[in-house]
């Protein structure tokens, strides 16, 4: 997925918040969505986009999914927001 595409992906609070649980471990829709208020289906179109963009990855455990950052795609984003900086310290 383009940088564009990712930053469109980064710009509801929404996503950032199911992000901000993230960081500190896997978690499951339902705690995830009882955490942040918000109802099911409106935390699947969340998820979605994220998997998509793959800001986030899922995980099947018995009859469980959890859902897990994937911070190789931001260390890419930092790379190239570097590259864009130059030799410029």
């Amino acid at each position: 997925m383009s940088e564009s595409n990712i930053f469109k992906v980064l710009s509801d609070k929404q996503r950032r918040d199911i992000l901000e649980l993230l960081k500190d471990g896997r978690k499951s829709a339902g705690e995830i969505a009882s955490i942040l208020d918000t109802t099911p289906q409106a935390l699947s179109y969340h998820l979605r986009l994220l998997k998509n963009s793959n800001l986030v990855l899922e995980y099947k455990i018995k009859n469980f999914i959890y859902y897990e950052i994937n911070l190789t795609v931001f260390d890419e984003l930092i790379l190239w927001i570097e590259q864009l900086r130059g030799d410029k310290k």
